[in-house]
């Protein structure tokens, strides 16, 4: 699988376990903090360099110590970030998460660089020669910028993803919609289903969807797993009963498992098992590129571990 992934990269500070923040002055002391590479570019990328894919990551970080630290650690998982560009006077993005005890992640978060990528950054010969383009967060660049990207990569046939990126409260049809297309999987949670179609029913916002071009729709659900919908109907995939840490970076290795499914050729159904598995175990660790497994680790973590009912 030669993919490339595009959009939002981030460095997570995760901090763990945080009940409370110290008032004034004051300490507590953690067990864990970490630093991570993350985005739903950069995260999708990590888990799909473990899953064997050979990836190269594109999009805007700053010319600061942040950057470097971001692009070091993507370099050490086997990501090429040789398409990502460097902004003078502006910072890289980042997060900082204070983990709570049941794996819920609070952040407070610095938008930086990842808002200044436009198309006079996009490498259109790289994205023409990929087999697949994971497009991470087209809100964040507009919906006729992600669309001009996106019918680049089809009319060179290239497979397209995209994973949503603003929460469902601030989402609206029209940021997606021009997007939709060209668009062979649509990622969305739950919650960015129902605020992005105006739908009350997360099946009947998925069709809308669908309608609009999109080929198919898989949709994590939190603990409650996955929610494929295609033209030939609606099948969910139940989570894997696990002990959840920290659910940073879930929704992307979701995605990195499904996608890596579909460039094997697998079902659609089987795919989002396989994205399942990745989520559950980057969940049972701290940050996005938590767990030391490969293919073969996630297809014997699928068939040996329950699902919850």
């Amino acid at each position: 699988m030669n993919v490339v992934t595009m959009g939002v990269h981030v460095l997570d500070v995760l901090v763990r376990p945080v009940e409370e923040i110290p008032r004034g002055q004051g300490a507590t002391l953690v067990e864990d903090i970490r630093l991570t590479a993350a985005g739903t570019a950069a995260g999708t990328a990590l888990t799909l360099a473990k899953l064997g894919a050979s990836v190269r990551t594109a999009g805007a970080i700053g010319a600061d110590p942040t950057g470097d630290l971001l692009s070091l650690l993507l370099e050490r998982a086997g990501v090429d970030t040789g398409l990502l560009v460097r902004r003078a006077g502006t910072s890289t993005s980042a997060s900082v998460l204070p983990i709570r005890p049941n794996g819920d992640r609070p952040s407070l978060h610095l938008l930086g660089a990842n808002i200044t990528y436009g198309l006079d950054d996009v490498p259109w010969d790289a994205v023409a020669g990929a087999g697949h383009l994971h497009l991470g967060g087209p809100e964040l660049i507009g919906a006729d910028v992600a669309a001009r990207v996106l019918a680049h990569a089809k009319e060179h046939g290239v497979v397209t993803s995209v994973d949503l990126l603003a929460p469902g409260e601030l989402g609206t049809f029209d940021q997606i919609e021009a997007v939709l297309p060209y668009v062979d999987h649509l990622l969305p949670n739950d919650d960015q289903v129902l605020g992005f179609s105006g739908e009350t029913d997360v099946v009947t916002g998925a069709r809308k969807f669908l309608d609009a071009g999109a080929g198919a729709v898989a949709v994590t659900c939190g603990a409650d797993g996955a929610l494929l919908v295609t033209a030939r109907g609606t099948r969910p995939v139940p989570a894997f009963d696990i002990d959840v840490v920290d659910t940073t970076g879930c929704g992307d290795a979701f995605s990195a498992g499904y996608l890596r499914g579909v460039s094997l050729g697998r079902p659609l159904s089987e795919a989002a098992v396989l994205g399942s598995a990745a989520a559950a175990l980057v969940a049972q660790g701290l940050g996005s590129d938590h767990g030391d497994f490969d293919l073969a680790a996630a297809d014997e973590f699928a068939a040996t571990h329950e699902r919850r009912a």
